[in-house]
């Protein structure tokens, strides 16, 4: 992309950039807690999922200082349903050594950065371009298909990623690249998408290789994904006097320190009865995980919860849908 590509991009991205809850406003200083918070949850995560778990998250925890003093069971009840949850554990754990070791201020350079818990090469290069006015190359998705549309990248991904670095590195400018990464990342989410990009209002589309060629969803090209493997579980719906047996998650593994239904092996001798499966995709692997139900005549060890307040548990997606499936067995019983 040339000067005046780059240029065009800017102007473009001065009038028609997102209004984003994490994004300061013309004349404020970016908030680097903010802008850390908004990127951990962005990973693997739609802006749209993100706004309000954002929002709630910045009411109850404005910066780094109350975050690091939360309780761990508090965060991870707030981050249900976002998924991902080694991320919130992340989360904790940096706003931790931020608050302890660094006087409650984010480091600025991508180097320091990355010796943060939870952080990697795109967050780090993302907050010290966006909170700190840093040089740092950002690519992300969106990035990445723009960048490998404007080039006509024809290797595969995600071999094609240092490939794709490369190129975003020759493009990013000495100052301002806070502005150049987020007006790229603006432009793959809402003009060159996936399917269909919208050409004729891209604002660099006489730089682009691919527009030239004609078919610009040929890119980024990607190699084929092999199946994903399934697997199978049982969980358990034990109940007594309205409320309903839960049991804290390891706090390392599949939705660690997060609330659930015991799983694996039976948490007491009882009647089970089938209250059917649901199924769950998670990043490597397809899981279907039938419910067992059952009444207990005693309230034994264990956290029990109001059925009708279950939805004050913060129980991940998964145990959101087979707590579904528990109230069906419960009208039917």
């Amino acid at each position: 992309m040339p000067v005046d590509g780059s240029n065009a991009l800017l102007a473009w991205y001065a009038v028609d950039k997102r209004r984003l809850p994490w994004r300061a406003e013309a004349g404020e200083r970016p908030d680097p807690y903010r802008i850390w918070l908004s990127e951990v949850m962005l990973q693997q995560t739609t802006v749209a999922a993100v706004i309000p778990y954002f929002e709630k998250f910045t009411r109850r925890w404005p910066n780094v200082e109350t975050l690091a003093a939360a309780a761990d069971a508090e965060v991870m009840g707030a981050w249900a349903g976002l998924g991902y949850y080694a991320r919130a554990r992340n989360l904790l754990a940096c706003a931790r050594l931020v608050a302890a070791e660094h006087g409650a201020l984010f480091p600025d350079s991508e180097e320091a950065l990355r010796r943060l818990p939870g952080i990697g090469r795109y967050t780090a290069a993302a907050i010290a371009a966006i909170a700190f006015g840093r040089r740092a190359v950002v690519v992300d998705g969106n990035v990445e298909r723009v960048v490998s549309r404007l080039f006509a990248v024809e290797e595969a991904l995600p071999g094609a990623r240092e490939t794709l670095y490369a190129l975003t590195d020759r493009l990013t400018p000495a100052t301002g690249a806070g502005d150049f990464a987020q007006a790229t990342m603006d432009l793959g989410a809402g003009i060159c998408t996936p399917r269909a990009p919208d050409c004729g209002r891209c604002p660099v589309a006489s730089s682009c290789e691919a527009q030239r060629r004609g078919d610009p969803e040929l890119y980024p090209v990607k190699a084929a994904k092999a199946p994903r493997p399934r697997r199978q579980d049982v969980a358990y719906w034990l109940e007594h006097g309205g409320e309903v047996l839960l049991v804290r998650r390891p706090p390392k593994g599949l939705l660690g320190g997060m609330l659930a239904f015991p799983t694996g092996l039976a948490p007491a001798e009882a009647e089970w009865r089938e209250a059917g499966s649901v199924d769950h995709v998670f990043t490597h692997f397809a899981l279907n995980m039938r419910l067992l139900c059952a009444s207990a005549d005693a309230r034994g060890e264990g956290i029990w919860w109001p059925v009708d307040k279950l939805d004050e548990a913060g129980l991940p997606t998964l145990f959101g849908k087979l707590a579904a499936r528990g109230a069906e067995w419960r009208q039917a019983a």
